[in-house]
């Protein structure tokens, strides 16, 4: 516990992230039991400010939280008309027919969305039942009970400098307590990570992997423009450099979300994701739809790409991993925000029956048995072997023979490949860059593809120069030594904001860190193959401020 003297509120539950499972466990709590104290604190500016997500909702997590939503003015207005599966050329495309892919795959019945907005739209119901959510509320630390067990955070830190010293106009915030405390901060999130590794939450799992998924909204020609119509494509450009995919989600208002995923087991360390994604707009049948349109938007997150083996104990002495924080994404359908709000309404549960009984502090098994046991399980486990399958023999082999585990497990429930591994970290599949060949990109046009600086300010990202850097160095001598001389130093290409680079030639090289670009994504602290950068919260209302992600 921190030696600062602050004030404290007291809670019955703390929610640490108001994205769909902080929500939805907010929602559920007081649908239980209307007197329950609950909080939930946001580190974006306002709530959906840091929410990206491609995405095609399936509607299933909040149908089981709020049957009559379509009654009450949700978002969520654009169903999925025309479904559409691809394997790219460079100079053509070749469909895959919606027939011979797995039921589960269908998206009929799901609905293109922004899930900032729905997100905000979520806080109003659960502000209308009596939550209290603070935005702005960056939550930086853990507090505890004498046993040790998690007890609440602090939040809402401010006017620390540059040197981590109290400026004149320091706040110290506030400990909020509760008799339980949820974690939903989406991916990698910083007390996750510790409470993950404080645990060994960890100790029965695979290895966790992830993705990095970049975003633009793009205002296009209402003449090419079809509402509803989904798409997703594998192949080109990345062919066998790594695994991923491009999507286009075309909404209303002449919308459509251009994205692409990048897995980030690649082990060429001159692989450049952001410029892959640049790249795709350039292929015919994506260039056809965007020209003479325009970007309105920009961003990027990292992706939980796990999936069922690789989820960690969800429960802890005090508090619950929800969501993302959990890594409860389906990765070939590409789709986690259903699961993330079936994770929070089991939480909110077995804390309502715990906190009836009396209890505070204690491991909600009650939540570890639900989650593992109910729609998650069944969701995530048909799956299970997509990913291996991906990471160890290509694309070919995750259609072929994951494809095939998937139909029988859709049709069975059994996985003939029982459940595959996933081997090396994605820090770890990082190879020396003597063994492979640098990739040339061509450079942005300015129409179609952008460049990176340019790209960012479109995530309307901010972050006050005055307080300390976010993004940490466990010893500042390795980004020299094996970041650039062993890896050609891949910290300039995998952030997708430009945070980092190498400043001078020979023997004057420095690593330099901009963190006022950063839009929170944490593929450095999941991607630097020394693992020597380390991801923390800055401020709370700092980073990027998404309008419709």
């Amino acid at each position: 516990m921190s030696e600062v003297e602050r004030e404290s509120m007291e809670f019955d539950v703390v929610i640490v992230g108001a994205g769909p499972a902080g929500l939805s466990a907010a929602i559920r709590l007081k649908q239980l039991d209307a007197d329950l104290s609950v909080v939930v604190l946001e580190k974006g500016s306002e709530v959906g400010a840091h929410i990206l997500s491609g995405a095609v909702l399936d509607p299933s997590g909040l149908d089981a939280l709020i049957p009559d939503w379509r009654d009450k003015d949700a978002p969520i207005t654009v169903p999925v008309r025309k479904d559409e599966f691809w394997m790219l050329r460079e100079g053509g495309r070749v469909r895959i027919p919606n027939v011979i892919m797995p039921p589960l795959m269908n998206n009929h019945g799901n609905y293109i969305v922004s899930m900032g907005n729905v997100c905000r739209w979520m806080a109003r119901q659960a502000e209308d039942a009596g939550v209290e959510i603070f935005p702005g509320m960056s939550c930086s630390e853990l507090v505890r009970r004498g046993d040790g067990s998690v007890a609440g955070v602090v939040a809402g830190e401010f006017g620390r400098g540059p040197d981590g010293s109290p400026g004149d106009g320091y706040e110290p915030g506030m400990e909020l307590r509760g008799k339980y405390v949820f974690l939903a901060e989406g991916v990698r999130g910083s007390l996750s990570k510790q409470v993950i590794a404080e645990y060994g939450l960890d100790d029965r799992g695979d290895t966790p992997k992830f993705g990095i998924g970049m975003k633009e909204i793009w205002e296009i020609d209402p003449e090419r423009h079809e509402e509803g119509k989904a798409i997703h494509t594998m192949g080109w450009p990345l062919n066998g450099n790594a695994g991923g995919g491009g999507f286009i989600y075309q909404l209303d208002g002449n919308q459509a979300y251009v994205g692409f995923v990048v897995h980030l087991n690649y082990r060429n360390p001159h692989l450049f994701p952001y410029m892959e994604f640049q790249r795709f707009k350039h292929h015919g049948m994506v260039a056809g739809l965007l020209e003479g349109g325009k970007r309105v938007a920009y961003g990027a997150r990292a992706v939980a790409e796990g999936g069922w083996q690789s989820i960690p104990r969800v429960a802890f002495p005090g508090g619950a991993l929800l969501g993302c924080s959990a890594g409860l994404v389906n990765v070939p359908r590409i789709k986690g925000n259903h699961n993330a709000m079936r994770s929070g309404i089991h939480a909110a549960e077995a804390a309502f029956e715990a906190i009836g009984e009396g209890r505070s502090g204690d491991t909600l098994t009650a939540y570890e048995t639900a989650l593992k046991s109910g729609p998650v399980a069944k969701d995530l486990k048909r799956v299970r072997n997509v990913k291996p399958l991906w990471s160890r023999f290509g694309t070919a082999a995750s259609l072929t023979l994951g494809g095939f585990d998937m139909w029988v497990a859709n049709l069975t429930g059994w996985n003939p490949l029982g459940t595959l591994r996933h081997g090396k970290s994605d820090a770890e599949a990082t190879e020396p860059a003597s063994k492979h060949r640098p990739i040339e990109y061509p450079k942005p046009d300015g129409k179609l593809s952008f460049d990176r600086l340019t790209n960012v300010s479109f995530s309307f990202t901010n972050h006050a120069e005055s307080q300390p850097a976010h993004l940490t160095l466990k010893d500042p001598a390795v980004p020299v030594e094996v970041d650039h001389n062993v890896y050609a130093g891949p910290s300039q290409r995998y952030c997708p904001a430009g945070v980092y680079e190498f400043v001078g030639d020979g023997p004057d090289v420095r690593f330099q860190i901009n963190f006022q670009n950063c839009v929170h994504c944490k593929t450095c602290d999941i991607k630097d193959p020394a693992q020597n950068i380390v991801w923390t919260t800055p401020q709370g209302g700092d980073g990027p401020n998404y309008p419709n992600m």
